[in-house]
């Protein structure tokens, strides 16, 4: 399934890369997806989602909050990077869409107007439409559709003083939790997804590699 948004409002690089990871995993819970690895070219918004978030700017806090907040929805959720060379399909999508080309047929489309999140920035923002809606000349079947659910790295909040990594070291070697009773429940959740080897802490992917 192929979809294009449109954003018809002033944006960079960086948050037109947010808009699309944010409408796509809107999708993926409507199609009721429990588990989701997503795959994009922008190393930033895959580090902040995945790592400890080091980001001063308002509109990227915004945004990689919002991704957070609905990660609760899925089993899974996992964002990998690609370089931009094998992420062609996305690619010719998003230079149609930039070049206001023809959108190619069996693509579903939607027109966005203002921003998925607020930010006090610059004084706008909202919730964009929660899903692309299909063209008229394209089959409604998947207008029912529902959107998958994502699982991620560390995506708890640490102290900025503290390193993300002992949070999982403190709960793998000495099943010690934070004290916070939304933070400790998704530090149990995620953890799952981590192993010690000879004291070192590694990622295991939906394939197993580590």
């Amino acid at each position: 399934m192929r979809y294009v948004v449109r954003l018809h409002f002033p944006s960079c690089n960086n948050v037109a890369k947010y808009e699309t990871l944010i409408n796509g995993i809107r999708i993926a819970i409507e199609l009721g997806i429990r588990c989701l690895d997503v795959r994009g070219d922008s190393q930033l918004v895959v580090d902040q989602v995945m790592k400890e978030p080091n980001c001063h700017d308002v509109k990227m806090t915004a945004y990689y909050r919002e991704v957070h907040r609905m990660e609760d929805k899925f089993d899974g959720l996992e964002l990998n990077h690609i370089p931009r060379r094998l992420n062609e399909a996305a690619d010719v999508l998003a230079k149609a869409t930039f070049g206001r080309e023809p959108v190619p047929a069996g693509v579903f489309v939607s027109d966005q107007h203002k921003p998925s999140v607020c930010y006090k920035e610059s004084g706008q923002g909202g919730n964009g439409p929660s899903n692309p809606s299909p063209r008229a000349d394209q089959s409604s079947a998947t207008s029912s559709s529902k959107v998958m659910e994502l699982k991620g790295d560390p995506t708890i909040e640490p102290d900025p003083l503290v390193d993300w990594r002992t949070l999982y070291l403190d709960y793998l070697l000495h099943d010690t939790l934070p004290t916070d009773r939304t933070e400790a429940p998704r530090l149990t959740r995620h953890a799952k997804s981590f192993v010690l080897v000879e004291g070192k802490l590694y990622k295991q992917s939906h394939t197993g590699i580590l």
